[in-house]
């Protein structure tokens, strides 16, 4: 099961666990909503993020396309992986603090792979800018 159906089935647990005790297989289920996601994760990226520029740098086009992806994400979190109002039940204050400590984490971790993206990126440009301004090594 990939993050994102991780993400809709501890959300359903905590949120709607009446729903989702409902589910014959939640295993499967929760998989293929997984799957579903990733993939309309991937064609709302590229919707966001539009054509590439001619003038935009590596690292331009990376950082363009990592927020387009968390934007997607977003939505995505949003549209299919969390029960409706009407599924969820119990205190809603309780829900909607556990829903959004759910969604808290989750971008803090999106936030630090960012992050160590973006490094490992600029350490590779400076590798590459060092290696053309000095051929000799």
């Amino acid at each position: 099961m990939n993050k994102y159906g991780k993400f809709a089935q501890e959300t359903w647990k905590m949120t709607a666990p009446s729903q989702y005790s409902l589910i014959p297989d939640p295993e499967e289920w929760f998989r293929k909503l997984g799957e579903e996601a990733a993939t309309r994760v991937e064609e709302l990226t590229r919707e966001i993020a539009g054509p590439d520029s001619m003038t935009d740098s590596f690292l331009e086009k990376y950082g363009r396309l990592t927020t387009s992806q968390m934007q997607a994400e977003e939505i995505v979190r949003a549209e299919m992986l969390t029960p409706s109002e009407m599924e969820t039940e119990g205190d809603e204050t309780d829900d909607e603090e556990k829903t959004s400590s759910i969604l808290l984490e989750h971008r803090k971790e999106m936030s630090r792979i960012l992050q160590e993206g973006m490094e490992e990126v600029r350490a590779e440009e400076l590798a590459y800018q060092d290696a053309r301004n000095n051929p000799q090594n």
